[in-house]
């Protein structure tokens, strides 16, 4: 719950500051210079268009399923947004704290394709119908690399525990796989990045690869964005909304992202620990510890890796949905069993005597 209350606030001012740095960014790569005239520099742009979206009429057509049409829009948040309770934030606030979390978050965000598919089929429109059903699609699709990339860190980490995960990759871990050619206690005192998971076991960056690739897919973001696909379904699920409700789908996709960066930073990437090693006397992975600390760093790689899903959308062209489907079935489904074969003989091997 904690998780919850810290995160709502967060997330519309994430969502502000992510839809004009996505601006700025785009206009930067195609030579522009993006919002400028609200505010300093544009600042003040997307919260005058959040305002504008606010005042907007709701405006539903007389071929709408008025209730579901108007219950879309929650179950879409509400879905995304539950997944926040088991993100932990730091060594003192664990989130939801229970031993399952990781399945808990796929189990509940999985949930968001019954809003769309409701979103689509209560428009009582024809793009809205068809951009639903490639969402059912692409979302059910990509779950599944999605979830053998989590199960690989799981046999690799031993816990579904999102904490316990990240407690795995701190300073002072006395259960490491050790690095080649550097003791296990070794890694565990100088701490920082060298505790991360893709350090630890290598197999894990390309995992990390396949499952932000595959998240892309699940965030419905550029190249993959198929359900909303404005070149020939003018918006795909969401063509009937409008106002308050438009901006609630917008959220949804916008938290969608950030809860799958934060995913990356717990599992692969130290979670809330320094990625600032200690060096001799000096304890920089120790200073830097704490919750404060560990509220910035693990939001500091979220962000990040935001700021990499928006460069990817400016970078690349959208695929055909036949190519994403390839992609997926006869690329990164392969890889991802591959790649949990691998973890596992690995693993194995380190079990060993």
């Amino acid at each position: 719950m904690s998780s919850l209350l810290f995160m709502l606030p967060f997330l519309v001012c994430y969502t502000i500051m992510a839809v004009y740095a996505e601006r700025k960014l785009s206009a930067f790569m195609q030579d522009r210079l993006g919002p400028m005239e609200v505010g300093p520099y544009g600042l003040l742009q997307t919260i005058a268009d959040l305002l504008k979206l606010l005042q907007k009429e709701q405006i539903e057509n007389e071929g709408v399923l008025k209730w579901m049409f108007r219950l879309a829009p929650i179950l879409i948040f509400v879905a995304v947004f539950t997944g926040f309770a088991a993100i932990p934030l730091s060594p003192e606030w664990p989130g939801a704290g229970f031993s399952s979390a990781l399945l808990f978050v796929i189990a509940i965000v999985s949930l968001d394709v019954i809003g769309i598919l409701v979103a689509g089929w209560a428009s009582g429109n024809k793009y809205a119908s068809l951009g639903s059903l490639r969402a059912a699609v692409q979302l059910i699709s990509y779950e599944i690399p999605v979830g053998l990339c989590l199960g690989t860190v799981v046999l690799y980490t031993g816990t579904l525990d999102l904490q316990q995960i990240s407690w795995l990759q701190s300073a002072g871990n006395e259960h490491m796989v050790p690095l080649a050619g550097v003791r296990a206690w070794d890694v565990g005192a100088i701490g920082g990045f060298l505790t991360w998971n893709i350090f630890q076991m290598p197999i894990l960056l390309p995992v990390w690869g396949v499952f932000f690739i595959a998240t892309l897919a699940e965030s419905n973001r550029a190249p993959f964005d198929l359900p909303e696909g404005e070149s020939e379904l003018v918006a795909g699920f969401q063509t009937e909304y409008s106002g308050f409700r438009w901006a609630i789908i917008m959220l949804a996709e916008y938290a969608m992202m950030l809860l799958a960066a934060f995913l990356s930073a717990v599992l692969f990437f130290g979670s809330w620990n320094s990625p600032i090693p200690n060096i001799g006397s000096w304890t920089f992975a120790d200073w830097t510890t704490g919750p404060i600390w560990g509220i910035f760093w693990l939001t500091g790689k979220a962000l990040l890796l935001v700021g990499v899903q928006i460069w990817i959308r400016w970078t690349f062209p959208r695929v055909r949905i036949d190519q994403l489907i390839n992609l997926n079935w006869k690329y990164l489904i392969p890889a991802s069993m591959i790649l949990f074969l691998l973890a596992g003989f690995w693993k194995m091997l380190l079990i060993l005597p």
